[in-house]
């Protein structure tokens, strides 16, 4: 109980002492130990990246998990360290109500089977999503979330502990400088001649004590000082090696976010893929989406600019106006056909590729239709006395 005591005493002691530093350091009424620049600069990159990675990690899983009541059930369930329960996406959630009101209003009439196509693409855009969403956890998100958790605790407990030490180095400076000026207003008052006629001379003798204490007190200052030095310079090493990991920190964070953008691009390739599978698909159901009665014409796509904007354009490697095996339709031979021939609006400059195809601008107005055989994400487009290839997903049909 008595050691426990003394140490409780001491560590008391030493807290009032760091404390009475700082106020005095805030009101400019004591010296404090500088940091090199070079050590000032680790700690101002250390902090930037410790603040960048809190808010890309954030807004991050806001991008996976926009429900911020999901993404709170998810933290507690971390917390507790139990697993997170499989949820459903929004897709699959939209595929499955789709499927079940085509249950109810008919499979076989064109609108269920449209719904239940519909239903197959949005339960696969679903699974791809969260296919990228585990990935992208797995690869970006738990780096970032270790570093956090892990390096940068450690960074700052070591950042804590230097600027104790740097505290108690500057409160030993400042006892030693006191120590100092004491002894020499003593030296100076005992150097002084004493009168023996006085009837109290012993003020000589009490001087000449005080002289030999703050002696005393001065080489005790000068043995703490050279402690609290050691210690500091020692933390202080601790403190910039393990903020020059910082740099590694940025290499693995740069892998990590190299693989995030792969995994990104894969799914919304995936999502591509589905949603221009389904397209074609639905071009197959008579009135449901162009509103003829003829499988082969084109889909009349009745997005707006932006929505078809953000769809991915079919390259020029994957157009054709003949099947593989025949021999290609040259274009000045092409005539329009009686009837199918239709005016779209051009969503986006398109340039060609080649002098098979019609270069676009936005926003103007083109005659295009099709032709037997021909590749259904491509139509013949017409300009004046300009004829070729245009690419469906860069028009509006009109009519």
């Amino acid at each position: 109980m008595d050691f426990n005591m003394k140490k409780l005493a001491s560590d008391a002691g030493i807290f009032f002492t760091r404390a009475v530093q700082f106020t005095e350091e805030k009101f400019g009424q004591a010296e404090r130990t500088e940091l090199d620049a070079h050590f000032e600069n680790l700690l101002a990159r250390a902090d930037s990246t410790k603040n960048w990675t809190e808010k890309i990690l954030r807004q991050t899983e806001v991008l996976l998990q926009p429900n911020p009541s999901a993404r709170v059930e998810e933290f507690l369930y971390e917390k507790l360290d139990r697993k997170v329960p499989s949820r459903v996406t929004n897709g699959e959630l939209l595929a499955q109500y789709m499927a079940e009101a085509a249950s109810e209003l008919g499979p076989t009439t064109p609108y269920g089977k449209t719904l239940i196509k519909v239903a197959e693409a949005e339960k696969r855009l679903g699974a791809a999503e969260r296919d990228f969403i585990h990935t992208a956890s797995i690869n970006f998100l738990t780096p970032l979330r270790n570093f956090l958790e892990g390096d940068w605790k450690t960074i700052s407990k070591e950042r804590r502990l230097l600027q104790n030490r740097r505290l108690d180095l500057d409160a030993c400076k400042a006892r030693l400088k006191k120590a100092k000026a004491a002894e020499a207003k003593a030296t100076c008052e005992g150097d002084t001649v004493p009168d023996f006629q006085e009837t109290r001379p012993r003020n000589y003798i009490l001087s000449a004590s005080a002289s030999a204490l703050w002696n005393d007190e001065v080489d005790k200052a000068e043995q703490e000082l050279r402690v609290a030095q050691t210690e500091f310079d020692r933390q202080a090493e601790v403190t910039r090696l393990l903020l020059e990991g910082i740099s590694s920190t940025h290499v693995n964070h740069l892998r990590c976010l190299h693989e995030f953008v792969e995994s990104q691009t894969t799914y919304y390739a995936q999502c591509y893929r589905h949603m221009l599978d389904l397209q074609k698909q639905l071009g197959r159901f008579p009135g449901t989406f162009v509103g003829t009665t003829e499988p082969a014409s084109p889909p009349l796509s009745s997005a707006s600019p932006t929505t078809a904007a953000a769809t991915m354009p079919v390259g020029p490697s994957v157009a054709g106006l003949a099947p593989p095996g025949e021999a290609a339709l040259r274009l000045e031979e092409v005539t329009p056909p009686a009837s199918g021939t239709r005016k779209a609006r051009v969503l986006y400059d398109y340039e060609a590729a080649d002098s098979s195809e019609l270069a676009l601008l936005a926003d103007e107005l083109i005659t295009v239709y099709s032709l037997p055989g021909m590749d259904p994400d491509w139509l013949i487009g017409e300009r004046g006395n300009k004829k070729g290839k245009v690419p469906v997903t860069y028009l509006e049909l009109l009519s």
